[in-house]
């Protein structure tokens, strides 16, 4: 019997050591293959129900955008019911919206203000939505909230925009989200809290501040840390308990 498992025991393990890569390469497979996953973007825009095409969606986004989003046509791009939303503002109306950008003029802040835009795409989940990103650059040569300007050049870091159009081509909601806060010179702050902590003018509230890890997180990152460092302890000591020969 023992020689019957002897000589089974080497076939035994090589097909243990197949099974296991194959285990590996099946699961390696399975898991490439969800993140490869591309959606047929021309199907779901063929299914959608939304009376306008994903060009004219884009097409009147555009056209908004040239009418700088209703502060150079006094809102007439802008329905009725439009909201504005961004990271730490909003939602906010039409008139709430239009009312606070007449504060603060960054074309005569900044004259040569380049927002840059680039990557317009139609969402095909949501075909009324336009998404965009910015690239935003401009040098303080102008007065900025009452006080003289600083010459000071701004690069804001990358940012993702999205307008919201609806069925009568106008824009509904606007947004928009800093996508590297690493970039850029302005504390990693997008829009018009961007512009006003490089100038120094930034409000005092936490928002208008760069990110700033909170003190329950910071614990939770240093018990986390510690955590880990005691398991690698306990799992050096466990390797060294192995190596050190019997009844020594």
């Amino acid at each position: 019997m023992a020689n019957v498992v002897l000589a089974v025991l080497p076939a035994a393990l090589a097909f243990q050591q197949v099974a296991q890569r194959h285990h590996r390469a099946d699961t390696f497979e399975r898991r490439s293959s969800t993140w490869q996953t591309e959606i047929d973007e021309k199907a779901l825009f063929a299914q959608s129900s939304f009376p306008l095409s994903p060009e004219t969606v884009l097409a009147k986004a555009k056209e908004a955008l040239k009418a700088g989003i209703g502060t150079k046509d006094d809102g007439a791009c802008l329905a009725d019911d439009f909201e504005f939303v961004a990271a730490f503002v909003g939602p906010i109306g039409k008139d709430e919206y239009l009312e606070a950008l007449s504060t603060f003029d960054l074309e005569v802040a900044f004259p040569d203000i380049m927002p840059q835009f680039h990557l317009f795409r139609v969402d095909p989940f949501e075909p009324y939505r336009v998404w965009f990103h910015s690239r935003s650059t401009g040098t303080n040569t102008g007065p900025i909230m009452g006080k003289k300007p600083t010459n000071k050049r701004l690069i804001l870091p990358p940012q993702c925009f999205h307008l919201d159009i609806n069925e009568e081509g106008k824009v509904k909601e606007l947004g928009f989200y800093v996508i590297d806060r690493r970039q850029g010179n302005t504390g990693g702050l997008g829009g018009a809290f961007g512009y006003l902590w490089g100038t120094g003018n930034a409000l005092p509230i936490p928002e208008c501040q760069p990110y700033k890890p909170s003190i329950q997180f910071r614990i939770l990152q240093f018990i986390g840390n510690l955590v880990k460092k005691i398991s690698q302890i306990g799992a050096n000591k466990k390797n060294n308990d192995l190596l050190v020969p019997a009844g020594k």
